[in-house]
């Protein structure tokens, strides 16, 4: 989960939710690649946040942290039970889908290598598959890696969004470098208004996104049962975002 504080309580976004996001982004980006490699970049986007823990709170505090708050994904350890599943459930979607999958879980965890021999090896396994489904796929490292950086590019943007880390006083932050190695920003000089994205990068002269919040008012809980009930009952309110060029 997105764990936001708000002054009434949390507001929940689930990370599936986050990648949905992230798949909008993409969708309003030139369509660069063949059809059936482009919608397999969209589902490897929308999928890349699935398998989370199972959490359907029989006793058990997994969703919640020491404190008994919702637990930001942040604060949780790294799970290679969830890594090797989004691996396993991309298999059954096809080589390309698997190895952009891939390339995301190498981006994540590669600074763990070392930390433990379980780790290191399902490093190592993902960059043996990688050279594999290149072959297989008739395509170079840049290609692959150029697919896989819009992805990247379009995680991130859904996480700043997301977590409500646009800067204050119209200030730009990085996004991420694009395909193309451009280095985008954003910014929104008024607060509420339009995020400016710059360069642009989408193809229609502005793009609107949107993604699903729980809305909880609970600020702390005993298990996640506890949770869960709350979540399920919790009212749903939409956030919006209105992205527009520089004016420049």
């Amino acid at each position: 989960m997105i764990v936001n504080s708000t002054p009434a309580g949390w507001q929940i976004i689930y990370q599936q939710a986050h990648a949905l996001l992230a798949t909008q982004l993409a969708w309003h980006w030139p369509h660069t690649l063949e059809p059936d490699r482009w919608v397999g970049l969209m589902a490897a986007i929308a999928q890349h946040d699935d398998e989370q823990a199972a959490w359907r709170g029989r006793g058990g505090h997994h969703g919640l942290t020491p404190a008994g708050a919702p637990a930001n994904f942040t604060q949780k350890e790294f799970s290679l039970e969830q890594a090797t599943g989004v691996l396993t459930a991309a298999r059954f979607q096809g080589r390309w889908r698997s190895l952009l999958t891939s390339l995301h879980l190498s981006c994540l965890y590669e600074g763990m290598r070392g930390d433990t021999e379980e780790i290191t090896s399902f490093l190592d396994y993902l960059k043996a598959r990688q050279q594999e489904w290149r072959r297989a796929l008739k395509i170079t490292k840049a290609e692959a890696q150029q697919a896989y950086d819009l992805l990247h590019w379009c995680d991130r943007l859904s996480l700043i969004l997301c977590r409500h880390e646009i800067p204050e006083m119209g200030r730009a932050v990085e996004i991420h470098r694009g395909p193309d190695g451009t280095m985008h920003t954003l910014a929104q000089p008024e607060p509420g208004g339009p995020v400016i994205i710059h360069p642009w990068p989408f193809r229609e002269k502005t793009a609107s996104v949107s993604v699903e919040t729980s809305v909880l008012t609970q600020l702390q809980f005993q298990d996640d049962a506890e949770l869960a009930g709350a979540l399920h009952a919790a009212p749903i309110e939409t956030l919006c975002w209105e992205l527009r060029p520089s004016a420049k």
